[in-house]
């Protein structure tokens, strides 16, 4: 039990109010949550916290606790609730979300994270870091003999059925040796504290362990939160192990240091894509889809804009029944066809190595002390929940009997071929349900895991309701991650993902669970963590032991649940950090290259670019029209017209509503409804919707800030706080506020991206969808006549926004020449056409040196349209000639010419699908 140390509210002020309920923090303290009986409680520092120290007027607490809280600040407990308001702000302005697949049409889902920190100490980090790296070798012993020599299963230490029954074991891996020597580069464990206060193994993940991401947002926010405390409290930092994973993937691939590293990500819709686009940023990893890669010569190959680029490693979150079709699942769309040919031939190092998945089955833990002892004759240090894998009978027998103590869980994941279904608390069953789960298990053993029940540890959350603010205490599991160094082995993350549960104990963030930072403390002395190679040795962690294991599965649950006893002679101090706290890695000399820009970013910035501009001429066009319909002007009979005819060619209205001609009033409402269906109308809902689309499949690229604005004008639209929707009063102030975010958009795609050819195609869509929609609506003001009305002459100006920069240049002149001047070849103003059509040229030069110059022969065939002859188009000042509308409809005509012609050069990689994959 670790000592308790009394605590002090606050530095010089013990009685500091909390003003929300007039209690001191003492009281609160008192008043606090405790974890429920035979739960270790991490405030507290034990199962049963000792009594109070009225007398002194002190709380007992654990030491790491006690520390914190005096390092609070001069607000104190007072200043909590606040943070949390603070946090959740937070967390919504970076975007941070975590989806579930049923939500994917919803909006997303913020990233549950509490306040309050879990504190892990010197001394049972110890026992963590040592116990996992002993699980890496041994899991790494498993996978190589599992897929090499097979003694393991040739012995029975491991039912073959177990494990080549499992959907995670591979058959087409079967021989292959794995590229840089190693099967697992990466794993996370799923640990408890137990009521003896010693930390329980309760699963493990080797095929694409999550959390990576989330931790680092994690560990971001909330050291903001208490800067005193994290300053001052020896809290391990996480950047070094980062480091050390891309310099360990590095050295295990192919091609070494020079090594080209990819994280394939399922896509968008994935419920943690935000961790992946977040680890790709943070890492400096190109961010792919399986549609980005293809397979040539037995090599793996990224689809660029420069070309075909060799991919040397691919950091996996796509689970191993999907990454090749061509062998696996045959329906995968999120996989490479030849993946697994391309691994086979030594090319490419994928983390982890294909089938490790039969390693996650919680049947393999029953397993564990027996094979420590037998293949790397230790004892275990982290000792694992004991488990009963019911395929074995004598292990049923056994277990049966005792179900009310322990959770049933499945041997195989779910989504498999395999029976699977969600864990049962035996306790929660009655006697006739356990009877039924009996028959299901003795009719399908291999299926069925039972696992004892551990009452897992409470840590303290801030509640932060309004007038009754508390402590409370939620059941938490500690998810820690084994990464590769450089040096051929792994280093334990000095930190972890904390999933915190229900009331009822479920710590699952699909089913209503939540995160915390983990602040690792280093001891009183400091000293470096423990790093360990893959043979075992140079491990500096103590040699202490947790458990006994025999040769049976049986057997191997007889394990001590007395807390670890560790060597301190031969455990090294932690090193405390010295300087300020830093998570981003350094690159070496050299180390800075052009940009890679995938085929698929390239085509979603294009569109995203288009989508914008888009969103923003839709924007001005709805405005325009609800001011017009709402004013004297209504009576203007061209300009009606041609703003109906705008209106229904870019489906601002559902087809076959009356035109603004006939009726107005119908029209005006059929507008307003429009804006927030993205069903039948193409409006402005609907491509903000667009934009949102194209932008979360390139989210790597897109800074925080840039993100959240996204976010804001989809909401803004989309989630309006106005108590009529059809209103058209309220409608235009949603629609006044949706544009100035729209407005900051621009600014951010403008001058808050780099400029390399990723952006240039964002830039080029953005020109494109500009030029044709500005010379459509100038050819449409022609038809209708518009420019010979007062009305219909300013509205064409404020379409354009260009109405403060005529009346600046020509005062009060009023005639067509002088308007077709500043919107047609003016070369400064941004919404001239002339400015428009040499942007989009300069923009296709200076892709000249791709695709063997293709986009040279594009910008030739757009209009130059500075050096057009006015009068030619305007004779007398005030009618336009044919010849202005041939030249709009030639600025139409490059425009889609132009698109077409980049989706044919970098999109549609048609060339490419009579390419064999190689065999």
């Amino acid at each position: 039990m670790e000592n308790y140390k009394p605590f002090s509210p606050l530095s010089g002020s013990p009685r500091a109010a909390v003003a929300a309920t007039g209690l001191t923090a003492l009281e609160l303290l008192r008043r606090a949550q405790a974890a429920p009986p035979g739960a270790w409680d991490e405030l507290r520092g034990g199962v049963e916290a000792p009594e109070p120290k009225r007398d002194a007027g002190f709380e007992p607490l654990s030491a790491p606790w006690s520390e914190f809280l005096q390092h609070l600040g001069p607000q104190g407990v007072a200043g909590l609730s606040p943070r949390v308001a603070q946090l959740e702000r937070q967390v919504r302005d970076n975007g941070i979300s975590y989806n579930v697949y049923a939500d994917a049409d919803r909006p997303q889902r913020p990233w549950s994270l509490d306040l309050l920190p879990l504190m892990v100490d010197a001394l049972s980090w110890q026992q963590i870091e040592g116990g996992v790296l002993q699980r890496m070798r041994l899991l790494e012993h498993i996978m190589a003999d599992t897929y090499g020599p097979q003694r393991l299963l040739k012995t029975g230490m491991l039912p073959t059925a177990l494990v080549q029954g499992h959907p995670g074991y591979l058959h087409a891996m079967q021989g292959v040796a794995p590229v840089g020597g190693q099967h697992l580069a990466l794993a996370a464990f799923d640990l408890a504290r137990g009521p003896d206060g010693c930390w329980w193994m309760l699963s493990q993940r080797t095929e694409a362990p999550s959390g990576l991401g989330y931790l680092l947002e994690n560990r971001l926010l909330i050291s903001r939160q208490f800067p005193q405390a994290f300053e001052t409290m020896p809290v391990q930092r996480l950047a070094e192990a980062y480091r050390g994973l891309v310099d360990g993937l590095k050295q295990r691939s192919p091609a070494g240091a020079e090594a080209h590293i990819a994280l394939l990500t399922p896509g968008p819709y994935n419920e943690t894509y935000f961790e992946h686009a977040y680890l790709a940023r943070y890492l400096g990893l190109t961010l792919v889809q399986g549609g980005d890669l293809l397979v040539r010569h037995q090599k793996l190959y990224l689809k660029t804009l420069q070309g075909l680029q060799r991919v040397h490693c691919l950091l996996k979150r796509v689970d191993d029944a999907w990454l090749d079709p061509l062998e696996l699942r045959a329906d995968s769309t999120l996989g490479v066809p030849g993946l697994l040919q391309v691994v086979r031939a030594g090319n490419v190092l994928l983390a982890n190595a294909p089938g490790a998945g039969f390693l996650e089955s919680s049947a393999l833990l029953g397993f564990m002390p027996a094979l420590a002892k037998s293949v790397l004759g230790e004892e275990l240090r982290l000792p694992a929940i004991p488990s009963w894998w019911c395929g074995e009978r004598s292990a049923m027998q056994q277990v049966l009997p005792r179900m009310a103590d322990c959770v049933i869980k499945p041997s195989y994941p779910a989504f498999s071929s395999r029976h699977s279904f969600e864990p049962v608390l035996g306790r929660t069953l009655s006697q006739r349900e356990r009877d039924e789960w009996s028959g299901r298990i003795f009719r399908d053993g291999a299926a069925h895991t039972l696992q004892a029940f551990l009452p897992i540890s409470h840590t303290p959350v801030w509640q932060a309701d309004p007038g009754t603010p508390s402590f409370g205490a939620r059941p938490v599991i500690l998810r820690v991650f084994a990464l590769a160094n450089a040096q051929g082995g792994w280093n334990v993350l000095p930190g972890g993902l904390a999933r915190l549960g229900t009331h009822e104990g479920i710590a699952s963030m699909q089913r209503g669970g939540s995160s915390a930072d983990v602040w690792v403390l280093t001891g009183s002395s400091g000293a470096p963590g423990v790093a360990v190679r893959a043979d075992g040795k140079n491990q500096t962690a103590g040699q202490g032991q947790s458990q006994n294991s025999g040769q049976t599965q049986s057997q191997s649950q007889s394990q001590s649940q007395s807390a670890l006893a560790l060597d301190s002679a031969s455990a090294a101090p932690l090193r405390p950090w010295q300087g300020t706290p830093s998570l981003t890695p350094t690159l070496a000399a050299g180390a800075l290259r052009q940009r890679i820009v995938t085929s698929r970013a390239a085509e979603n910035l294009f569109w995203m670019g288009r989508y914008t501009e888009r969103s923003e001429n839709i924007l001005r066009l709805t405005r325009l029209s609800l001011d017009v319909l709402g004013s004297e002007d209504q009576t203007c009979a061209p300009l009606i017209a041609w703003l109906n005819q705008l209106a229904v060619s870019h489906g601002l209205v559902v087809p076959g509503v009356p035109a603004a001609q006939q009726s107005r009033r119908v029209f005006e409402r059929s507008l307003v409804a429009g804006l927030w269906d993205t069903q039948h109308t193409t409006g402005v809902g609907f491509n903000l919707k667009a934009v949102f689309l194209a932008a979360s499949c390139v989210r790597e690229r897109l800074s925080p800030e840039h993100w959240s604005l996204i976010e804001q004008a989809q909401n803004t639209l989309l989630q309006p706080d106005v108590t009529d929707l059809h209103d058209p009063v309220q409608a235009q102030r949603v629609l006044v506020r949706t544009s100035q975010l729209m407005a900051a958009l621009t600014g951010a795609q403008t001058d808050r991206m780099t400029r390399d050819d990723g952006w240039r195609l964002l830039s080029i869509g953005r020109h494109i969808e500009r030029l044709d929609f500005l010379a459509h609506a100038l050819s449409c003001a022609v038809h209708a006549g518009a420019l010979q009305e007062q009305a219909g002459f300013d509205a064409v100006l404020a379409l354009f926004d260009s109405t403060i920069s005529f009346h600046a240049q020509y005062q009060q002149s009023r005639t067509v020449s002088a308007l077709l001047e500043l919107l047609l070849t003016h070369a400064d103003n941004p919404r001239a056409l002339a400015w428009v059509a040499h942007t989009l040229r300069a923009r296709l030069a200076r892709m000249g040196d791709l695709a063997e110059g293709g986009t040279q022969a594009m910008a030739a065939r757009v209009p130059k349209l500075a050096s057009a002859d006015l009068r030619a188009l305007c004779p007398d000042g005030l009618h336009t000639t044919p010849a202005l509308l041939i030249l709009l409809q030639d600025c139409r005509d490059a425009a889609r010419a132009t698109s077409d012609s980049l989706n044919t050069l970098f999109f549609a990689h048609s060339g490419e699908s009579s390419q064999s994959v190689g065999a």
